[in-house]
């Protein structure tokens, strides 16, 4: 099931359509002003950078005072990671659980959110 994407003659804004059956004819209609003028664009795409590249370009762990850096999930945890290795400390499987699992958007159930 493709998703199309059409841009809006009337308003010029841009929607995404999606389509059950290839075969099928398409029709959209605007979901901002409700105009059927709609021109069929190149679909953009998604580009998933793999969390090294995420580490390499945002540079080495820093503090949690920055939160522009946190912004990216991937990012959570690579501080106390930090530290813990320049304190020559094995890292506690429950807390590298714990970051893990935050990576991927489970915040712990303590942080009662």
């Amino acid at each position: 099931m493709p998703i199309y994407e059409f841009l809006c003659q009337r308003c010029h804004e841009k929607s995404s359509v999606l389509v059950r059956n290839i075969s099928a004819p398409v029709v959209p209609t605007c979901p901002f002003c409700g105009s059927s003028e709609m021109v069929r664009v190149i679909s953009s795409f998604a580009y998933h950078k793999s969390t090294q590249a995420v580490w390499d370009e945002s540079g080495p762990p820093r503090n949690h005072a920055d939160k522009d850096y946190y912004k990216d999930p991937r990012n959570i945890g690579r501080w106390t990671e930090q530290r813990v290795k320049e304190m020559g400390v094995e890292m506690p499987p429950k807390v590298q659980e714990k970051i893990r699992a935050a990576r991927e958007g489970v915040l712990p159930p303590e942080l009662g959110v």
